[in-house]
């Protein structure tokens, strides 16, 4: 199925500060799973602009065509979905709030969501707490992506977001042959954090950021790449960390436990900070919006989602600035 979402034709309650709605967003989580069947609103591609003026045509995400884009604005970035509906609500949610911001209009966006797809099917019914999927057909999951990108191409996207931990570890080959802007999350927060300009924390090191994340995600390597690459020392749970913290605290959420796995989330972070982080990236999307906004260790954790939707927002405002010059 492929479908794409509009921005809300209401205002907007949210100006000040994003991260105090988080807790806000992420509250489905605790919605039975026959209620996310509701979230799937339509199987027509529904796109927006910014004077609310809406289109709806038959089109799966996964076609291509050589039709002329259907969708002509500069600055229209275009969403490919996550292996969950639930993570491409969340974005979608951060992404809304951002472009909100500071009166601007908001930025038009494509989305391409096919949660139903075998490779999304696959993916979730064989990664075990976070640990690495075992008998993964990677060669369809890179297919079915690089379809939805060439979608939203196609349809008018002029920038690509993924904001999908896992998927990253195929950005190469799902952005090969795209003429597009292809933001890449990982490099994303990893600029963010060097523009911060942080100190380092102990005498004759660098600058050390603390990534938690699965197992999954950690031997794809691209966080510790893209942080690598801009002069971060990069700081990873440690086996017994993984084993008893993290791991632990997903099975808690898939029980329901929230409590429990805040807690255990809490002292994973706390034991890098114990090791001279400046900062800890919380890259998986089973542990995003666990930590309330007022909580302390908040402030030394950002969510890589976060500076996607940042960074997309900036490339769009900077798109439609150039075009009315």
């Amino acid at each position: 199925m492929g479908f794409s979402f509009a921005p809300p034709s209401y205002p907007l309650n949210v100006v000040n500060d994003v991260n105090k709605n988080k807790n806000k967003l992420c509250m489905i989580r605790s919605l039975p799973s026959s209620s996310l069947v509701s979230l799937q609103f339509s199987s027509l591609p529904i796109k927006t602009d910014q004077n609310k003026k809406i289109t709806s045509e038959p089109q799966n995400c996964n076609s291509s065509s050589s039709a002329s884009p259907s969708y002509s604005q500069e600055n229209t970035v275009g969403i490919i979905g996550g292996v969950s509906v639930l993570t491409t609500l969340i974005f979608l949610e951060k992404f809304v709030l951002w472009s909100s911001r500071d009166k601007y209009d908001t930025v038009p966006f494509i989305v391409c969501s096919d949660p139903t797809s075998p490779s999304s099917r696959e993916y979730i019914s064989n990664t075990n707490d976070g640990r690495p999927p075992s008998g993964l057909d990677q060669v369809r999951m890179v297919e079915n992506l690089r379809g939805k990108r060439l979608f939203l191409e196609e349809g008018g996207a002029r920038c690509i977001v993924m904001p999908c931990h896992i998927s990253h570890a195929w950005y190469g080959e799902i952005s090969l042959g795209s003429k597009q802007p292809f933001l890449h999350m990982a490099e994303c927060v990893a600029l963010e954090l060097k523009e911060a300009r942080f100190r380092p924390l102990e005498a004759g090191s660098g600058v050390k950021v603390g990534v938690i994340a699965t197992d999954a995600t950690l031997m794809a390597g691209f966080y510790q790449e893209k942080l690598q690459d801009q002069g971060f020392e990069v700081v990873l749970p440690d086996k017994s960390t993984m084993e008893h913290a993290i791991y632990p605290a997903i099975n808690s959420l898939k029980r329901k436990d929230m409590k429990g796995a805040l807690n255990l989330l809490r002292i994973a972070i706390q034991l890098l900070l114990v090791k001279s982080v400046n900062i800890v990236i919380l890259a998986s999307h089973e542990l995003q919006c666990l930590l309330p906004h007022d909580d302390p260790l908040a402030k030394k954790c950002i969510d890589p989602m976060d500076a996607l939707a940042r960074s997309a927002v900036r490339w769009a405002k900077s798109a439609k600035d150039t075009r009315e010059i």
